[in-house]
């Protein structure tokens, strides 16, 4: 199994969003042999399940706050995406822990709840320019996982990693390939000291129509993350045929 995730950020508004699953609606996908999903805002998440929910194409929250319900102004909670037919969530992508202050703590808790709501967390971890340049790449990521995963009880299928360097997100300077590759390899390794079981890792970081069948070609990398890319008709349905072909 292979997996094209999309992850709409704040890019789209509620018409541009509807356009674009309206799309990949009618782009019949649902033998496609890969898992395809979407990851629109909270605000036109349930016209998108509902757009998509005779397809195989799922959907995703971009975040969700971890407690279930209670007096938390301007949360919405992983109970409330799954109820509305959401698949997966993100937990601890590169914009949240840095430009929202989340901490491995904060995405540890989100992964619980992410579970207990019956979401699949999608666990984003990459090392910073600075922690590359210092040659702490491996000590990041190592770090990331462990808690993320030490002591985690969670079945085969239910959980996802994405590997997104965050000197490469936004940037148009994707890591090459063969240093993804070295990567995913590491983390596979690592997550293997917490589980047994297999956990996919996909890539993201500037993926695009271009260069996206080189990371599919490689046996470690088991999808992609992707992100402005995502939210253009003509870019994302490149990428999805690309694959497909």
């Amino acid at each position: 199994m292979k997996y094209i995730f999309g992850n709409w950020k704040m890019y789209l508004n509620f018409e541009e969003s509807v356009n674009l699953a309206n799309f990949l609606f009618t782009e019949k996908l649902d033998d496609s042999g890969i898992e395809l999903a979407v990851f629109p805002t909270a605000l036109v998440m349930k016209d998108i399940n509902n757009i998509l929910k005779s397809t195989s194409i799922k959907t995703g929250a971009q975040d969700a706050g971890h407690p279930s319900k209670g007096a938390y102004t301007g949360m919405i909670s992983a109970e409330m995406y799954k109820e509305i037919g959401c698949e997966y969530a993100l937990a601890g992508h590169s914009e949240r822990r840095h430009l929202f202050g989340e901490t491995n703590k904060d995405v540890r808790a989100k992964v619980e709840s992410y579970l207990d709501a019956g979401l699949k967390p999608v666990i984003c971890i990459g090392e910073t320019k600075k922690d590359r340049d210092s040659d702490k790449t491996r000590y990041r990521l190592a770090k990331q996982i462990m808690r993320a995963f030490e002591g985690l009880s969670f079945d085969e299928g239910q959980v996802l990693v994405a590997y997104e360097p965050v000197w490469a997100i936004g940037t148009g300077n994707a890591c090459l390939p063969a240093d993804a590759t070295d990567r995913i390899d590491f983390i596979k390794s690592e997550i293997a000291k917490y589980s047994q079981n297999f956990v996919p890792v996909l890539y993201g970081g500037s993926v695009d129509e271009d260069n996206v069948l080189s990371y599919f070609s490689l046996g470690s990398i088991d999808g992609a993350l992707i992100g402005s890319a995502s939210t253009k008709i003509s870019s994302f349905g490149n990428i999805i045929k690309s694959v497909l072909k």
